[in-house]
């Protein structure tokens, strides 16, 4: 019986993790850009592949294939620097992206590394997405967050200095490259700021709807809310700027969309 005192309840070792990457990714110089993106047709054409197939497609495999695609173009946002001042530039682009599935009896984001996005569709990277949120096996993590669990605190918060001491080690276990989504957790627009340790990062807030004059006329049209995050250190501003120009270009005309399902 309770005696009216307070509950107690241990951390999680996916929020314990949590708290240890938001304390290391901290003391980086990381820059913000909120963006939108009108994405009324592209999801439009997500619907017709959909209705077309009798499939669904997901969002978030279509914005990682954009991310992908963009950095193969302007690869100098997708480099690392470790202590001693060396650049690194990988030629594929792993992305790692928030996936929600069920742990232990609750759904909650984790994360998963899609290997070479540059070199995939976007129906691929969908199923791989997908595969990951249906499975609810307990066999042992894999890459940084199976490492991370077995270690003492002092020297778990210490992986999360891999990309500045060992950027390819980083690449191996984390990926080059982030995609986190809070829209997937809540409907309507909205941005989000987190810090990271990745050179660059897609925070993916909220889809809204808003006016826009497009040929003289006015229409409701769907905007995603973006955040876009730099390590200054690396990316400079002018780059980081046209990086951004490029990847609302790719999101707003659904590219990949209409490429052969196959790897």
């Amino acid at each position: 019986m309770s005696n009216g005192g307070p509950e107690h309840e241990r951390v999680s070792p996916q929020q314990q993790l949590t708290v240890d990457y938001m304390q290391m990714a901290g003391h980086r110089s990381n820059v913000h850009g909120l963006v939108e993106i009108d994405v009324t047709d592209t999801r439009e054409q997500i619907r017709a592949i959909e209705e077309a197939t009798g499939t669904d497609l997901s969002f978030t495999a279509f914005i990682v294939y954009c991310l992908a695609a963009t950095v193969k173009e302007q690869p100098h946002v997708h480099r690392y620097r470790d202590w001693r001042g060396r650049i690194y530039e990988f030629e594929d682009v792993d992305v790692n992206v928030l996936v929600e599935r069920e742990v232990d009896g609750d759904r909650i984001g984790v994360p998963h590394v899609v290997r070479a996005a540059n070199r995939r569709r976007v129906r691929s990277i969908h199923d791989e997405i997908r595969r990951v949120q249906a499975d609810t096996s307990n066999r042992p993590e894999a890459g940084i967050a199976g490492l991370a669990r077995r270690l003492p605190g002092l020297i778990r918060r210490q992986i999360w200095r891999l990309p500045q001491w060992f950027p390819s080690r980083w690449k191996d276990l984390a990926g080059t490259v982030a995609v986190t989504s809070v829209g997937m957790f809540g409907t309507g627009n909205g941005w989000a700021i987190s810090p990271t340790n990745y050179t660059l990062q897609l925070t993916v807030g909220g889809i809204g709807t808003k006016p826009r004059l497009i040929d003289g006329e006015l229409q409701s049209r769907e905007y995603l809310s973006l955040t876009v995050t730099f390590d200054h250190d690396v990316v400079d501003g002018a780059p980081a700027t046209r990086f951004v120009q490029r990847l609302g270009a790719h999101l707003e005309a659904g590219t990949g969309l209409d490429a052969p399902s196959t790897e």
